[in-house]
C-alpha cells in the first residue's frame, strides 16, 4: 500500500505558504523574522509539526479559525495553540477520532490507506489559550489581527495580515457559507456579525484569502455576502435545496458541479430557513 502524501504546500508571498491537506483544508504559515504562525491544523492525520518544522526553522504558535473537524484537529501536536473558547463543545465533538475518520471518508477516496498510528491523537481544548477579538501577534516585522467573525460557527474568527493587506474569512465568509447546523448563528445574527468584521477592516485590505478552494476570494466577497444576507431577508434568493450529513438547508444563489455559482458572483451562502430571523 502506497504512503499517503498528507500535505503539500504553495509559498504565495516572502512571508505566507499555503498548506493544503488531505480533504481540500487549507491551512496557512506566516513567518516574521522572530517567530512564525501556523493558522489552522487540518483533519488531524499526518505528522503537520514535522511538516511545518521543515518550512520554517522559527519558533511557532498556533491560532485556530474556529473548532471544526477539518480546521483544528491537528493542534494537540502542538504546544502553544490558540482559540476562541466559544467553540469549545465544538472541538470536542469534532475532535472524537470517530468523527474524524467518518468526515475524511466521506472526502477522501484513499481512505483505507491511511495508518492507525498517522491519526493526532485528542486533547482537551482547556489546553488551549483563549482567543479574542483585538488581540496582536507581533511575529517580527510581521503582524496578525484577530478580529470576532461569528457565524459558521460562535467562535470563528478572521484575521488581518496587516502589512500584506490581506483579510483571512476562512470559513466565516466564502463561496459556500456554511451557517445551516446547529452550532451556527442565525441568519440575521451572522449578518450583523459580517457588517461589524467590514466596518472594523474596511481599508485595510486589498484581498481575501479563504480556508478551501484555492484560498484566494476577491476584496468585494465581505459586501456580497452582506448583500445575499438581505437578499435571503427579502426573498429574493433563489433557495436550492441542498442536503448535507442529515440536513436540509437551502443555497442562497444557483451553483455548478463545482460549487461556484452561475451567475458567475462572488460568495454564497447555505443557510436554515428556521434561522433566518434570529
Amino acid at each position: 500500500m502506497e504512503e499517503v502524501n498528507y500535505f503539500k504546500s504553495q509559498r504565495i508571498t516572502k512571508n505566507i505558504t499555503r498548506i493544503f491537506g488531505l480533504t481540500g483544508e487549507i491551512m496557512y504559515l506566516v513567518e516574521g523574522s522572530e517567530r512564525a504562525a501556523l493558522i489552522d491544523t487540518g483533519i488531524g492525520v499526518g505528522d503537520l509539526k514535522e511538516y511545518v518544522r521543515n518550512l520554517t526553522k522559527k519558533p511557532i504558535i498556533v491560532i485556530l479559525t474556529h473548532g471544526h473537524v477539518d480546521h483544528a484537529s491537528g493542534a494537540p501536536n502542538f504546544y502553544e495553540v490558540y482559540m476562541n473558547h466559544a467553540d469549545d463543545q465544538i472541538y470536542i465533538e469534532h475532535n472524537n477520532l470517530e468523527v474524524r475518520k467518518g468526515y475524511i471518508q466521506s472526502q477522501y477516496e484513499a481512505f483505507e490507506a491511511i495508518k492507525e498510528s498517522d491519526y493526532v491523537k485528542t486533547k482537551s481544548p482547556i489546553n488551549y489559550k483563549d482567543l479574542k477579538e483585538d488581540v496582536l501577534f507581533e511575529l517580527g516585522g510581521v503582524t496578525l489581527e484577530i478580529y470576532g467573525a461569528a457565524g459558521h460557527t460562535p467562535g470563528q474568527i478572521a484575521i488581518l495580515f496587516k502589512e500584506e493587506r490581506i483579510l483571512m474569512t476562512g470559513d466565516a465568509a466564502n463561496q459556500a457559507t456554511f451557517i445551516f447546523d446547529e452550532n451556527s448563528l442565525g441568519l440575521t445574527s451572522y449578518e450583523k456579525s459580517m457588517n461589524a468584521l467590514l466596518e472594523k477592516t474596511k481599508g485595510k485590505f486589498d484581498k481575501i484569502f479563504l480556508s478551501h478552494g484555492t484560498g484566494d476570494a476577491p476584496k468585494e466577497l465581505l459586501e456580497n455576502i452582506i448583500k445575499l444576507c438581505e437578499d435571503i431577508k427579502a426573498g429574493k434568493s433563489e433557495d436550492i435545496p441542498f442536503d448535507f450529513m442529515g440536513q436540509r438547508a437551502y443555497i442562497a444563489k444557483e451553483i455548478d458541479s463545482k460549487f461556484k455559482r452561475v451567475d458567475k458572483g462572488v460568495g454564497n451562502i447555505i443557510y436554515s430557513k428556521e434561522k433566518v430571523d434570529i
